[in-house]
């Protein structure tokens, strides 16, 4: 089951997801989250994923519609911490080169600048 935080660092929104992300009803949650977020004004989002065991493609599904959410408001999302196993599904999806992802949370925030 997946599960979030939301911290606020400046003007950019910061998403820390766990557990393992398989889409469905934790899809629905997350994008809730990114309307409501996106209703207050906040644009620019970035995603921790350094606490996820486990995605599939339901659950890159779910980033994919989280990106679009964020690019029709005439924002971003940006992913932070990216895990081996995540990365290779970015790699062999090839969505790699549609994510910017960092090494740090503090990285992808400042890349809004």
């Amino acid at each position: 089951m997946m599960q979030f935080d939301v911290a606020q660092h400046g003007d950019v929104v910061v998403i820390s997801l766990s557990g393992d992300i398989m889409g469905g009803p934790d899809g629905s949650t997350l994008h809730n989250k990114l309307h409501e977020l996106r209703s207050a004004g906040s644009h620019d989002v970035v995603v921790d994923l350094d606490g996820v065991r486990f995605m599939n493609s339901s659950g890159l599904g779910m980033l994919i519609g989280a990106l679009t959410t964020m690019r029709n408001a005439d924002g971003d999302l940006r992913l932070a911490r990216v895990g081996e196993r995540v990365l290779s599904l970015l790699i062999i999806t090839k969505l790699v080169s549609v994510f910017k992802h960092y090494g740090t949370v503090e990285e992808a925030v400042e890349s809004f600048g």
